[in-house]
């Protein structure tokens, strides 16, 4: 038997269609006695209303809409998205709402993809990630009028509610911290560079290098996959001076020019320095652990679903909300150049000095040693 319909239940209740109509959707118009056999036979036969027509008449559909726009092969082995659909399910779910979830190839799908969802009265409202330079995505969700939460700015344009956590200074932590022990040529494996995130993780890494007197810092986009993380970091390891530090966008990169070090000879924490922009179990679980930003990608969706479940009811807590800034995780994956070892403390001298002085303490601002961080969550 097919899903039952508003027919089948008139027939087994012995009333007409207007009738069940009524009794199911609490309207006057019948008996106590007939709008509890309808709603009793509704039950036993299992009935639920579609969706659509729900929607159609005012109704919420109980569901949001992600639409992510990178290559499915890089989303498919990415740490930080399995803990951010985590975070957001763990809320959603217990509110009984669902999450539509599409992986599309570039940005028209997905806006293609915005505008069939609202227009089927799919969802009822979107999260949005990886915010772009002049993000074509914001008007577009401003002329829907669904409510949405950004992941990532702060920035300029749309109305939708952002949560973000400042890549700017996270970066700076990790500059500050190779140049306090002594790495004057770092490089930086960026992702997409028309990311908001990318470029402002590259000017920071030009400004602290300016700042820091660094003999080289550059920033080499990718696409985040673990293939072209190690193609660039062959290619930074052949050169004739070659850097002496690399920070990766992406654990996923960094395991991989790890690997890429490994097969090349390069010695790692003694001749390469590692460091990833995310944390996760994959970068503590390889030989050398790997230093890197953490936080707690879990709470952070948890953050983003709630924020959109108060957005729904009229409810948000304004334009903007700030989550902590990552904080980096000295592990065994960096050392001053040259000298193989355990994790580095930095000396007070040198760039050190200037770290210091920008951050107006004794020591290095947003430096914890491992032990400190790793909790039973799942940072990322």
């Amino acid at each position: 038997m097919g899903r039952p319909t508003i027919a089948d239940i008139a027939r087994q209740a012995g009333v007409s269609k207007g009738a069940v109509s009524f009794a199911l959707n609490g309207r006057p118009g019948v008996s106590e006695a007939t709008r509890a056999r309808i709603l009793r036979v509704a039950e036993e036969m299992n009935w639920r209303p579609h969706s659509a027509a729900r929607a159609l008449g005012g109704a919420r559909s109980d569901a949001v809409g992600l639409v992510i726009a990178r290559p499915a092969r890089t989303i498919g082995v990415e740490p930080f998205f399995s803990q951010l659909l985590s975070g957001l399910q763990a809320v959603l779910s217990a509110s009984s709402v669902a999450l539509h979830l599409m992986v599309v190839e570039d940005t028209a799908a997905e806006i293609g993809v915005y505008r069939r969802w609202a227009s089927e009265h799919r969802v009822d409202g979107f999260i949005v990630v990886d915010l772009q330079v002049r993000d074509p995505r914001l008007p577009v969700l401003d002329e829907l009028g669904l409510p949405a939460v950004v992941l990532g700015g702060p920035g300029k344009g749309g109305n939708q509610l952002r949560i973000w956590a400042d890549d700017r200074e996270a970066m700076l932590s990790i500059v500050d911290y190779l140049a306090a022990v002594g790495h004057r040529r770092i490089a930086h494996l960026a992702g997409l560079p028309h990311f908001q995130h990318t470029q402002r993780r590259i000017r920071a890494l030009r400004d602290a290098s300016r700042r820091l007197g660094l003999e080289e810092a550059v920033s080499v986009p990718t696409d985040f996959s673990d293939a072209e993380g190690a193609a660039a970091t062959r290619t930074l390891l052949s050169r004739a001076r070659r850097p002496t530090a690399i920070v990766y966008d992406s654990d996923v990169m960094a395991v991989a020019g790890l690997g890429v070090a490994g097969e090349m000879g390069v010695a790692v924490p003694g001749e390469l320095s590692i460091v990833s922009f995310d944390d996760s179990v994959l970068a503590r679980i390889v030989h050398p652990p790997l230093t890197a930003l953490s936080r707690d990608t879990f709470a952070l969706g948890e953050q983003v679903a709630r924020s959109l479940l108060e957005a729904l009811d009229g409810a948000g807590p304004g334009r903007d909300l700030q989550m902590p800034t990552p904080r980096l995780t000295v592990r065994e994956s960096t050392s001053p150049p040259g000298a193989p070892g355990a994790p580095a403390t930095p000396s007070m001298a040198g760039p050190a000095a200037g770290a210091a002085a920008r951050s107006g303490a004794g020591s290095l601002p947003g430096v914890v040693p491992a032990r400190v961080v790793d909790s039973g969550s799942e940072p990322v």
